[in-house]
């Protein structure tokens, strides 16, 4: 036993070296409490530790390396260890507690496995949690996080995407509930936190998605119809693109077509691939909407012989096995904007891959379609009572609709005049609807 001292001509300094192993130096001065030692190791390094018992088991504890931590500071440390020990705490089993507590990104990854494998909508709830809450709280602990941190993530979010905003927070709501479930932690620190908790600048209600009401003007119709194919865009990516147009379907379910999907002039996309009902929707063919598959599946042929792999099915195979996806199709949108003669409007900003869908819709509207069957026709499903009592398929009224937007848009994209009541396919289509 000695008496610890610190300074240049300290015992802590003059301490000789062991030769192998490690050497102990108990500090029994009058401020220390029982068990505080200097350790020095044989490659000359020096530490405080406190060596105490917990239930009959001896235990050491390190403080931290001398000079960092001065003599004072360690006995301080050193006594508040000894106080948690008197209560029955062993500090070494909290730090191993500690280490073991799952960080924020290894609990989002066993829940998403758990929660989210399987479901129509696990590619997005992936998507709020891996790339909006990970990558801020991904590293801290679950224990550590605080109602004031996913604020300031789904504040952050809010300011360009409100919607997503939303989702981010709820998905995160139900990652702490499963904590909590779990004995991770004690509460949820998100319980009870509501929308309008998240505050942004100059916005009233941060989280409400403000409802697009972007169309394609003719000019842009006849824009994008002309130079689509010819911007520089991948030609799949292109074509996908135009068929978005022409049948006015969800762009993530045009750009996962499969070639198995169709059957002559139908195109059934299976509920599997439709995030919003949970039934299959036939899409009626017209000859525009053929060709445009067709050249899909001359250009996937002519990657093949340049790949030398075999296509999986898609009709817009980008890579070998697998499709274009809904988020390329509006970065390509994005990028060739320019060139697409995409216009930026006042309000509504340049048109997205969705607003091609809403263009459709829009001109089934021109085209003096009933709203029922136009509704149908893009693939929303009957809502209420008469969804339950009328099973009507209405496919011939489908059938013309598809006939009529095909006949105002080819008028459109060759620079006539839309509305004019001498095309062969709008006077067919009249007499349908008569």
């Amino acid at each position: 036993m000695g008496k610890l001292t610190d300074g240049k001509s300290g015992t802590i300094a003059k301490a000789e070296t062991p030769e192998k192993g490690q050497r102990f130096i108990w500090d029994d001065h009058r401020d220390a409490p029982r068990g505080l030692a200097l350790r020095i190791t044989a490659a000359g390094g020096k530490a405080f530790v406190l060596q105490y018992t917990v239930d009959g088991r001896q235990r050491r504890k390190a403080i931290g390396d001398w000079p960092t931590w001065s003599l004072e500071a360690a006995r301080a440390e050193a006594r508040e260890l000894v106080q948690q020990i008197s209560k029955g705490n062993d500090p070494l089993e909290a730090k191993r507690r500690r280490k073991a507590e799952p960080t924020l990104k290894e609990l989002a990854i066993e829940w998403l496995d758990k929660a989210a494998t399987g479901l129509k909508s696990e590619t997005a709830i992936r998507g709020y949690i891996m790339n909006d809450l990970v990558p801020s709280l991904g590293n801290m602990k679950v224990t550590d996080i605080r109602r004031r941190d996913v604020i300031e993530v789904v504040e952050a979010k809010a300011e360009k995407t409100p919607r997503a905003a939303a989702q981010v927070l709820l998905y995160a709501r139900r990652l702490m509930d499963y904590a909590t479930d779990r004995d991770i932690i004690a509460a949820n620190p998100l319980a009870g936190l509501k929308p309008s908790s998240i505050q942004v600048k100059g916005r009233r209600d941060p989280l409400k998605a403000v409802a697009r009401a972007r169309i394609l003007d003719h000019d842009e119709i006849r824009a994008f119809w002309a130079s689509v194919e010819t911007c520089g865009l991948h030609r799949l990516t292109a074509l996908a693109l135009k068929l978005v147009l022409i049948t006015g379907q969800r762009p993530g379910e045009v750009a996962g077509m499969r070639e198995d999907e169709i059957n002559g002039r139908l195109w059934t996309i299976p509920a599997s691939r439709r995030g919003k009902t949970e039934t299959d929707h036939t899409v009626y063919l017209t000859d525009t909407a053929l060709q445009t598959i067709a050249d899909a599946k001359a250009e996937i042929s002519r990657l093949q012989v340049r790949r030398k792999v075999v296509p999986r099915g898609f009709v817009f195979e980008a890579r070998p096995g697998s499709p274009i996806t809904n988020a390329a199709l509006a970065r390509a949108a994005e990028r060739s904007r320019e060139a697409l003669g995409n216009k930026p409007k006042d309000k509504g900003g340049h048109w997205t891959p969705h607003d091609l869908r809403r263009t459709m819709r829009t001109g089934l509207s021109a085209c003096k379609v009933r709203p029922d069957i136009a509704e149908l026709t893009i693939g929303h499903t009957k809502r209420g009572i008469v969804a339950v009592y009328d099973q009507h398929g209405f496919d011939d009224e489908r059938r013309a609709a598809m006939l009529a937007w095909e006949a105002r848009l080819m008028a459109i994209a060759e620079g006539r005049d839309p509305d004019a009541k001498n095309s062969a396919d709008v006077i067919e289509f009249e007499g349908a609807r008569a």
